[in-house]
């Protein structure tokens, strides 16, 4: 090579940067980003003490508290009662992320928010208002966390006094020109509720002395609001209304359906939007009646008769006849109740009156199904007798039920064993129901033999977990779904383990089998299955006598089919059988 040619010198600096260009540009990017963070956190705590010292002018308590110190198992609940008002200031990091001091809390209200044990009115009473920041060059993030919190607080039923509001890092997009300047537009909008709540409550309190019709404090609240300001006025009832964090449905999307003919016929796909609409108006017509005082005396109408739940229009689209493929007599034979389950979408056993519920779907001839989480062995005792009982037995160990049930009692453990317990003492069926869920418990074999010597249940039935899709409330997968074949082999090992027990029947479609204690094994033959006509009459020569006389599983049980035994041919069900004859053999293989 000529000496002569300039050749690139890779030790300069300036080349050295250009080599390297990309790792200091994503440099750069990660730190706007981080800068961007930090300063939202900044102003979020700024906002905070902005926003108090408004609320002090008004002669009212504040308190300044950090997320990161707020327990919401103890203090969300606190606010149903008070009268507080809970304003929300939350910050979206980057990739929608909540900041670390509000992880938890937002973590906890959005479980807290699908979980059914809690409810769509766990924090009504609850006042809330939500100001999020963010920065709208994010696009699919901005202000996600403050949507989310939003959101979930309204699904617990708490009830937004203020609309939400955003605040945009980006001045640009900005709608006021900046995040303090659309804070500054928010913060006086609330402040200017927050004065119109403070009059509406002052106008609801009374000494009680007024004649009926005529409160001076109702008339003196009343020319309070007609000396404000129209703004105000518009401002109030537009916020205090306001129900849902989404975008109700506008009237032009029904059509006419309010108008369709009432022999028509309803799609049960419709039937939501029907819903909706009746309960729209149903809240329309409600506040007309307040205004005019026709709304009184708990719901009862002006011949002291208690109105009705729901309105004809809705009562006719839920009893409606001629849904194509329909039979008759199939008709007939679905509206003739014989048997109730009470499952565990809530715990049933926890409902005050469900003994004189029993008894009235003993009286009808109703034979009862009952499905306890075992959490609540008193209620066990204290159960009358049932057609079975069946205890939810998900894991075996006290990490693994954590795990998997999430139970809200920090004594979930005792509770579960002494519900265990509790079920050895019952006279009827007794059953244990374990989902097998791969990866969580199937390598519990010993200490699922321990429990099932605690609770001595006539029947143990043990079905693979079934994926019902992908859901926020769980992580469950496919790949959590064990083969039948592996739920064979676990029933295989856990009865070699209880000896006073048996493989009985089997269900492969259903991915389930079921266990028998050998006190129904009568002759070589399985007895598993119950006799309905026997359990009624041994129920009312219960009650007859006053509940002094007793009965046991064994006194109305039943031959098993010989298509429902373990290992039979058939596995369940035969190739021949109708869809409708293989959904009861599935309900039918553990008595049910």
């Amino acid at each position: 090579m000529d000496p002569s040619v300039d050749t690139w010198d890779l030790s300069s600096p300036l080349i050295s940067l250009w080599i390297n260009r990309f790792y200091i540009y994503l440099g750069f990017a990660v730190s706007i980003s981080l800068w961007i963070c930090v300063q939202i956190v900044i102003k979020t705590q700024g906002f905070a003490t902005v926003l108090a010292e408004a609320v002090t002018s008004l002669d009212l308590p504040v308190a300044i508290i950090n997320l990161k110190e707020y327990d919401p198992d103890d203090h969300l609940i606190e606010e149903v009662t008070s009268k507080n008002v809970c304003v929300f200031l939350v910050a979206t990091y980057t990739d929608g992320r909540p900041t670390e001091s509000a992880e938890w809390f937002c973590k906890w209200l959005e479980e807290a928010s699908i979980d059914f044990r809690f409810g769509k009115t766990y924090l009504k009473g609850m006042r809330y208002a939500v100001f999020g920041l963010g920065n709208s060059a994010y696009a699919s993030h901005f202000n996600k966390v403050g949507k989310n919190v939003d959101k979930w607080l309204w699904m617990l039923g708490a009830h937004r006094v203020m609309s939400r509001g955003e605040g945009d890092c980006d001045v640009v997009k900005s709608k006021h020109g900046s995040i303090e300047a659309d804070f500054r537009a928010w913060k006086t909008k609330f402040i200017s509720q927050l004065q119109a709540l403070q009059k509406g409550e002052r106008k609801k309190s009374c000494g009680g002395h007024c004649k009926k019709g005529k409160c001076d404090s109702h008339q003196h609240g009343s020319e309070e609001r007609e000396e404000g300001s129209h703004e105000q006025d518009e401002l109030y009832h537009r916020d205090t209304e306001e129900e849902e964090p989404f975008e109700s449905s506008s009237e032009e999307e029904f059509g006419d359906e309010n108008h369709q003919s009432l022999n028509s016929i309803v799609d049960v796909e419709d039937l939501g939007k029907i819903i909706d609409h009746v309960k729209k108006e149903k809240r329309e017509t409600e506040q007309q009646e307040e205004k005019s005082g026709l709304f009184r005396n708990m719901g009862r109408n002006e011949d002291g008769e208690r109105r009705a739940m729901i309105t004809p229009a809705l009562r006719e689209a839920l009893t409606k006849q001629g849904v194509p493929g329909v039979k008759a007599e199939r008709f007939e034979e679905g509206m003739t109740v014989k048997h109730c389950a009470l499952s565990l979408v809530g715990e049933p056993i926890m409902y005050p009156e469900i003994n004189r519920f029993l008894k009235l779907l003993h009286q009808c001839k109703i034979s009862s199904f009952l499905v306890t989480n075992a959490q609540f062995p008193a209620e066990i005792r204290n159960l009358e007798p049932v057609t079975q009982l069946y205890v939810s037995v998900d894991a075996s160990t006290k990490d693994s039920l954590k795990k998997i049930d999430r139970p809200l009692f920090k004594d979930f453990w005792q509770r579960f064993l002494d519900s265990l317990k509790a079920l050895a003492v019952k006279q009827q069926r007794t059953v244990y129901r374990l989902t097998l869920v791969k990866a969580w418990n199937v390598d519990e074999l010993q200490a699922y033999a321990q429990l099932v010597s605690l609770g001595n249940p006539d029947f143990i039935e043990v079905k693979g977990v079934t994926y019902c899709g992908e859901s926020s409330a769980s992580s469950l997968t496919m790949a959590h779904v064990p083969w039948h074949e592996e739920v064979v082999q676990f029933v295989r090992e856990l009865v070699d383990l209880i000896p006073d027990y048996e493989i009985a029947c089997e269900h492969e479609h259903s991915n389930c089998l079921l266990i028998a204690h050998r006190k129904f094994k009568i002759g070589g033959e399985w007895w598993t299955w119950i006799d309905y006509n026997r359990f009624q009459e041994l129920i009312q020569e219960y009650e007859d006598n006053g509940g002094s006389e007793t009965f046991s599983a064994k006194d109305y049980m039943a031959r098993t089919p010989h298509w429902a035994l373990f290992g039979a041919s058939e596995r369940g069900f035969d190739p021949k059988d109708t869809r409708h004859q293989r959904k009861n053999k599935s309900k039918a293989i553990s008595g049910c």
